[in-house]
C-alpha cells in the first residue's frame, strides 16, 4: 500500500505542478485587463470618445482571446477508435511469440483492415505498447497525457494539454487573438508611454501600470508573433510539429510532404468548409483524425482505399468485407480529393511508373 500511496501522491504533485504555466498566463491577463481597463482607459485616458472606443474593442478581442483559450486548455484531445486497438485473441497471439519478425507478421495483418499507411523508421507496423494499439496516421503517444493523440502536433505547458486533432483550430485562435490583443494593448498604450518619459502623466500609481503594460505586451508580441508564423507554415504544409522534426515514413520511404493536398485544401482541413466559422473557437475541422487523405498515385494495395471506392463493383465487394467502414474518410474529409489537381506531366509519369511496380506506395503533393 505504502507505494501505491506515494505513487498517488507524486501523481497528485505532478497535475498540481502542470497548472502552474496556465496559472501564470491567467495572473498576467487578468493584470492586464485592471491595468488597460481601470488604469488606462478610466484613469488615465480623458477624451470619453476615445475611451469609449477603446473598451469596446478591448472586449471584443479579449473575449474571443480568453474563449479560444479556454477551448484550448479544455478541449479533449481525440483518442483512436476502438478499431485499432487489438482485440483480446490478437493480445494473446502477440503475447505467445517471442520474434519480432512473427510479432510484426500478426500486426502487418491485423492492419489490412485498417487505413494505415505510415510505418516506423525501420518500415514496421506503428504499434503502441502502453496502449495496445496499431497507431492511426499521425498518432503518438503522449508521454505526459499517457496516451496516444490523433494527429498529435505537441504537448503544450502553457494549456497543461496536448494540441492535437480536436484542438488544433483552437490553438491557432488562442495564438491569434492573443497576438491581436498584444498588438492592440501596444499601439493604443504607446502614446501615453511616450507622456510617461515626457513626464505628461499625473503622478499616480497609473502610469507604472502603463509604463509595464507596454513592455509586457510589446515583448510578449514578439514571441507570438514567430510562433503564429510558424505554425501557419505548418498548416499551410499540412504538418505536424512532430512531422516537422521527424517527417513520416511511408511504404516508399520518408515523404515530408506526404499527407500535403495543395494550400487551399490544408487549410479547409484544419478550418473547415465554412468560412464564418474560421474566426470562431468551435470545431469545424474536416475528418476523424483517424485518417487522412493523401495524394496517392498508386494505392498500397495491403490498405484500404483512403479516397471514395466509387461504383466498381470489385471494390465494393471488397470493401465490404473489411471490418473497418470501407470509407475511412467521413464525407466532409473526401471532398477533400473531390476536385481533381491538375498533375504534371512528371507527377503521370511517376504514376506511371508507380503502376509498373504494384508492390510500391508513391505520394505527391498537389
Amino acid at each position: 500500500m505504502a507505494p501505491s500511496g506515494s505513487r498517488s501522491i507524486k501523481n497528485g504533485c505532478k497535475r498540481v505542478l502542470y497548472w502552474i504555466p496556465v496559472l501564470f498566463i491567467a495572473l498576467i491577463v487578468a493584470w492586464s485587463y485592471y491595468a488597460y481597463v481601470l488604469q488606462l482607459c478610466i484613469e488615465s485616458i480623458e477624451h470619453t470618445g476615445e475611451k469609449v472606443i477603446y473598451l469596446l474593442v478591448y472586449h471584443v478581442i479579449f473575449v474571443m482571446f480568453v474563449w479560444a483559450y479556454w477551448q484550448t486548455i479544455c478541449t479533449r484531445p481525440s483518442n483512436p477508435l476502438k478499431e485499432f486497438h487489438l482485440s483480446y485473441s490478437d493480445k494473446e497471439l502477440l503475447e505467445r511469440e517471442d520474434r519480432g519478425e512473427s510479432q510484426q507478421e500478426i500486426l502487418r495483418r491485423i492492419s489490412r483492415d485498417l487505413p494505415i499507411h505510415t510505418r516506423t523508421n525501420s518500415g514496421a507496423i506503428r504499434f503502441c505498447d502502453r496502449c495496445q494499439l496499431l497507431k492511426p496516421d499521425r498518432c503518438h503517444h503522449c508521454s505526459v497525457c499517457d496516451r496516444c493523440i490523433l494527429k498529435m502536433d505537441h504537448h503544450c505547458p502553457w494549456v497543461n494539454n496536448c494540441v492535437g486533432f480536436s484542438n488544433y483550430k483552437f490553438f491557432m485562435l488562442f495564438l491569434a487573438y492573443s497576438l491581436l490583443y498584444c498588438l492592440f494593448i501596444t499601439a493604443t498604450d504607446l502614446q501615453y508611454f511616450i507622456k510617461f518619459w515626457l513626464n505628461g502623466l499625473p503622478d499616480t500609481q497609473a502610469k507604472f501600470h502603463i509604463l509595464f503594460l507596454f513592455f509586457s505586451a510589446s515583448m510578449f508580441s514578439v514571441s507570438l508573433a514567430s510562433l503564429l508564423t510558424y505554425h501557419c507554415w505548418l498548416v499551410c504544409k499540412n504538418r505536424s510539429t512532430l512531422e516537422a522534426v521527424r517527417a513520416p515514413v511511408f511504404r516508399h520511404g520518408t515523404d515530408k510532404s506526404g499527407f500535403s493536398l495543395g494550400l487551399r485544401k490544408n487549410f479547409r482541413q484544419v478550418f473547415g468548409d465554412e468560412v464564418k466559422y474560421w474566426p470562431i473557437p468551435v470545431f469545424t475541422g474536416l475528418g476523424d483524425g483517424c485518417s487522412f487523405p493523401t495524394c496517392l498515385v498508386n494505392v498500397d494495395p495491403e490498405q484500404p482505399s483512403t479516397s471514395p471506392t466509387g461504383s466498381n463493383p470489385a471494390n465494393k465487394s471488397a470493401a465490404e468485407g473489411r471490418q473497418f467502414p470501407s470509407k475511412p474518410l467521413t464525407e466532409s474529409q473526401s471532398r477533400l480529393l473531390t476536385s481533381t489537381p491538375s498533375w504534371s506531366e512528371n507527377d503521370s509519369a511517376t504514376g506511371r511508373k508507380g503502376a509498373n511496380n504494384p508492390g510500391m506506395t508513391i505520394e505527391n503533393e498537389a
